[in-house]
């Protein structure tokens, strides 16, 4: 079955930098796109980047563009979301995801990780 292990979250100041990973397993993964997404207390999961596999196009949300960057690497099945500049509103819980629908609608993703938390200090 298809598997989504995000780790790399953690607790940083203000400024600092984060490198989220993603290994995914049980699918050919070349014929989907990954995603991260992300949702805070209160609030509703929302989109944060996305990639095609085999182009590596990349697709970012207004409010981390510039900041961060998604990646993979085929050899080891794994998905990146280099994190840089973080800021407090960056808190949350941060989920991969893969699938083959819009790449920025959560609807077009049908499996999920377990969630990594991010909490950026000010």
């Amino acid at each position: 079955q298809v598997q989504l292990v995000e780790s790399g979250g953690g607790l940083v100041q203000a400024g600092g930098s984060l490198r989220l990973s993603c290994a995914a397993s049980g699918r050919t993964f070349a014929r989907y796109t990954m995603g991260w997404f992300r949702q805070a207390p209160g609030k509703e999961r929302e989109y944060v980047a996305g990639i095609t596999w085999t182009s590596g196009s990349t697709y970012y949300a207004d409010s981390v563009k510039g900041r961060f960057t998604i990646s993979r690497d085929g050899a080891k099945n794994t998905v990146y979301l280099q994190m840089n500049s973080l800021k407090p509103e960056d808190t949350a819980v941060y989920y991969c995801a893969t699938g083959d629908g819009s790449i920025w609608n959560r609807n077009g993703y049908d499996y999920w990780g377990q969630g990594t938390q991010v909490t950026v200090s000010s």
